[in-house]
């Protein structure tokens, strides 16, 4: 069995913890239903990222909300690149799978679409 990477991201409005964790409920919830034979038994870790105009909450606090709580979960700021894109949460899931990375679907809501149009659908 081989560890697939999963990537995704959306973005909020502005810096609150209801939205964030919203958010990030919503993105998580897109890339299970995406990848139908993901369960968290399955995930090996997942790495969370935020931009630094966003502070308000942990986005890991969302995945222990949907029920992830013997997933290892770790949050980090992106580095602040000049004109990259704002009030974005990213996601890479360390998936452990049969599936092969070009069937991998990743999810990219909101303005994240931006980020990588090549995949998001």
């Amino acid at each position: 069995m081989a560890v697939r990477g999963v990537r995704g991201a959306t973005t909020v409005l502005e810096d609150r913890a209801d939205l964030i964790l919203e958010a990030t409920k919503e993105l998580l919830s897109e890339i299970l239903k995406k990848n139908s034979a993901m369960q968290p038994k399955d995930i090996g870790s997942v790495i969370f990222s935020m931009t630094v105009d966003l502070k308000s909450v942990f986005p890991a606090q969302a995945a222990r909300q949907i029920g992830w709580e013997d997933v290892p979960l770790f949050c980090a700021q992106e580095i602040p690149v000049p004109k990259s894109l704002a009030r974005c949460i990213r996601v890479l899931i360390h998936w452990n799978t049969r599936i092969s990375q070009k069937n991998i679907k990743h999810v990219y809501l909101r303005e994240a679409v931006r980020l990588r149009p090549d995949i998001a659908e």
